[in-house]
This record gives structure tokens, sequence and C-alpha cells, in this order.
């Protein structure tokens, strides 16, 4: 059984080294034992010591509005705000490591949750959701759903938004395409499961092999051009963890806010509830 579980966080593992439209080489900062680690015991890892990493110091402000939506086209930001978005976790010694960071700065993130990771560190998922970020749901094991038939996407879709409602103890309303691989099918199918798909507007690519410096530079040039944005990150990555407090206290510091993300449920518009009323009572 525990060679079972090695080999399965192995092959979980090799299936998120990246997110995007295109698969990059595989990131050999992730070590095996850094996933399959039980939870509740710290890792024991050398420092990288990052020397452009800034003093965490408080007091920050950073944090902006809660923005609450049932739909896609609620997600409206204004300049000079952005919601940060990790995909792929959770993992420890790397998601953890997040947490503690954004915790510093005050402010919130997105996390969309691959179901098999968030199987195999319940405790760490459920950390998450307590921590009031928001959660969403990556399917269950990072698939290309463009490469699958529309019911055999779907029910990956389900299955993996089950698992991390099952770990985090929270409903997920929110969902990101893996590889960000989609269709207009697809799309229509998760928004009738009152899912609000996450789409990228700042690609960090944290999951190419460059160093954390790079991370951040890239990320903070795109923003300028855009103004705004939601941002995407990966919570498995090492590099991650490590360009984060950079990242953080430079928009800081230009005077960007971010914004935590939250779902409004729509309510029956009361006509209909009048008429279901009376066809029951009928």
């Amino acid at each position: 059984m525990h060679r079972f579980l090695i080999l399965s966080c192995i092959a979980v593992t090799a299936a998120l080294t990246a997110c995007s439209t295109t698969r990059q080489a595989p990131d050999t900062s992730i070590k095996t034992s850094s996933v399959i680690a039980p939870e509740g015991r710290k890792s024991v890892t050398k420092d990288d010591g990052d020397a452009s990493a800034p003093l965490l110091a408080g007091p920050h402000h950073l944090a902006g509005r809660t923005l609450e939506i049932s739909s896609l086209a609620d997600l409206k930001l204004n300049d000079k705000e952005v919601i940060l978005s990790f995909d792929d976790g959770p993992i420890p010694g790397r998601t953890d490591k997040v947490l503690a960071i954004l915790d510093q700065f005050g402010v919130k993130g997105a996390f969309m949750m691959v179901g098999q990771m968030a199987e195999m560190h319940p405790a760490l998922a459920r950390k998450v959701a307590m921590d009031g970020n928001t959660i969403g749901s990556h399917t269950y094991r990072h698939a290309n759903l463009n490469a699958l038939s529309f019911d055999a996407a779907m029910a990956e879709v389900t299955k993996g938004e089950m698992a991390v409602t099952k770990a985090t103890g929270t409903d997920v309303a929110f969902f990101r395409f893996p590889y960000l691989a989609e269709s207009h099918r697809l799309r229509a199918a998760i928004a009738m499961r009152d899912m609000v798909v996450m789409d990228v507007d700042i690609d960090s690519k944290d999951y190419f092999t460059t160093t954390p410096a790079s991370v951040t530079q890239r990320t903070l040039n795109l923003l300028q051009k855009r103004g705004h944005g939601i941002i995407l990150m990966h919570d498995i990555h090492k590099r991650t963890a490590t360009m984060l407090p950079t990242l953080l206290s430079k928009l800081e510091g230009e005077g960007y806010k971010v914004v935590t993300l939250k779902f409004r449920k729509t309510q029956a518009p009361s006509n209909l509830v009048a008429s279901a009323d009376f066809v029951a009572t009928r």
C-alpha cells in the first residue's frame, strides 16, 4: 500500500509540472519526499536565502476589497487591482509557505486545487480554506480536457470538484481548465453547475525552470502593461514561494491592491418561486 501511495504521488507530481497551453520541461526542484511527507511533520529543507527577498515586517496595506461574484461577467477589476491565483496544489512544504506569506501581507489568494492532491493532503487543503482563501477545482488528475470526450471531461470535472469539496469542507464555486485547454461547450456545461471559470490575465510562467527573480520581473512587466488582472501562479513550485515576498512588496510599493474573491449564490426570481409553490399546492 505504501509503495502504491509513493508511485501515485510521483505520477501526480509529474503531471503537474506545468499548467499552460503547452507542456514545459519537468520542474526538477520538486522532490518526491516533499510530495509524500506526512501532514503535520515539518520538512527539513535548506533555505534558499534569496538575497532579493525583502523583510516582511508590517504593517502592510496591500489588502483591497472583497468582490462577490456569481458569474464571470461580475468579475470586473479596477486599475491597480489584482487577484492572486495558485494552481495545482496543495503540496506540503510549498502551499503552507505560500499561506504564511499571504498571511504576513494580510491578503488572500484563489487556490485552484487538483482533486488528487487535495485527497492526499486533506489537512493542508482544509487549512487553505480555513484561512479565508477562495477555493476552486482544477479537475481530479490535471487532465487535458480537450483530449477527452465531452462525457469523460465532465466526469473529470465532477470528480475533481467532489474531491476538493470533501477535503476542504467547503463548496467549490470556481474552476480553472488545466493547461488552459477549454472549449465553449465545456465552459457552458461548467457554468451550468454554478461554477465560475477562472481565466488568466497575467501568466507568471513560474513553471519555467528559471530564477525566482525572473518570475517576479516577468509578472511585473506584464502587469504594468495591463494595469490589473488575475495573476496565475502555482503553489507546487519552490521558486514561487521564494519569489512571492518580493512580488507582493513591489505590488504594495506601486500602489496595487489584492482583491479577495467570493462566490455569491444567485437567487431564483420571485415569480419562479411563486409558480413552484402554486404547482406544489395543486
